[in-house]
């Protein structure tokens, strides 16, 4: 890989990792059309890998309630009563919703690496899963908050996110979307998108880097990979601020106009043999 392709995909990434019109699908297609094989094994890893960078860039955003949520957290693993605060429960509540992507994940790695990787299966998550953010983001209510979440709410939601692993789906736009059914404002559920992300995301990084390292170092090697994933995390960085005064504002139409023209765009030029879908 040149750097200046790593540049341009750790771009990618970051603008895309916490917009719902899905980070994977996105540098999917880019790889594809850079001439990259997708279901290489150095060329997945290096998907995943870099998706660190911007969840970092989201820790480095929130810091302040991150730092408090872990503080919480491990203060309540010694003291019963702080087991009773709101910190303590939200905290708890994002290692619950965390739990089944993790298992969904590792289950199903060899699938998610090889068979979903076709532009086919990309193409139509983007066009079909925009419906379901459609009508979450009509019929939900919005009249729940962040400080109405409960465990009950965020494992839910982590359902949600394992349809993620699909590329063309979205982990956020998943997210979102579940936490919008379930009457959770639009403001409350992306953050908590970004707060479900973190053990999520940094989890399939550390697989990656212990699972990949050598496919990495003789593939596309490590240099391009650490300069998309620095990237990555500058580019998203200013795509976490500007998503939440959005969607503080607006609802998902344009996310989901975008998702339909990309996911058309992209299966025709595969049907017309424009672009090989592996």
């Amino acid at each position: 890989m040149h750097l200046w392709e790593a540049v341009i995909l750790g771009g990618l990434e970051g603008l895309t990792e916490f917009l719902p019109i899905s980070s994977t699908g996105h540098l999917t297609i880019a790889e594809k059309i850079m001439g990259f094989k997708l279901d290489d094994p150095d060329v997945t890893a290096f998907t995943a890998i870099i998706q660190v960078g911007a969840v970092l860039a989201t820790v480095l955003y929130l810091r302040d309630d991150v730092l408090r949520l872990v503080g919480s957290f491990l203060r309540g693993l010694r003291t019963p009563s702080e087991r009773r605060t709101r910190d303590f429960r939200f905290a708890l509540a994002i290692l619950i919703g965390s739990i089944p992507i993790g298992i969904i994940g590792v289950a199903f790695k060899d699938q998610i690496e090889t068979t979903l990787r076709s532009l086919w299966f990309v193409g139509s998550a983007l066009i079909l899963f925009s419906g379901v953010m459609w009508f979450a983001d009509r019929v939900g209510t919005q009249r729940r908050g962040e400080d109405d979440v409960t465990w009950r709410d965020t494992l839910a939601i982590g359902v949600a996110q394992c349809l993620a692993l699909i590329p063309g789906v979205s982990r956020s736009g998943a997210t979102m979307s579940a936490g919008l059914l379930r009457g959770i404002d639009r403001v409350a559920v992306t953050r908590l998108s970004f707060f479900l992300a973190m053990p999520a995301l940094v989890g399939a990084t550390l697989l990656q880097v212990a699972s990949e390292a050598s496919n990495i170092s003789g593939g596309i090697g490590w240099g391009p990979t650490i300069l998309a994933t620095a990237v990555s995390f500058v580019v998203g960085y200013a795509a976490v601020a500007w998503l939440l005064g959005f969607i503080a504002r607006h609802g998902l139409g344009v996310f989901i106009t975008y998702r339909i023209a990309l996911g058309t765009i992209v299966l025709v030029l595969v049907g017309a043999g424009a672009l090989s879908p592996t």
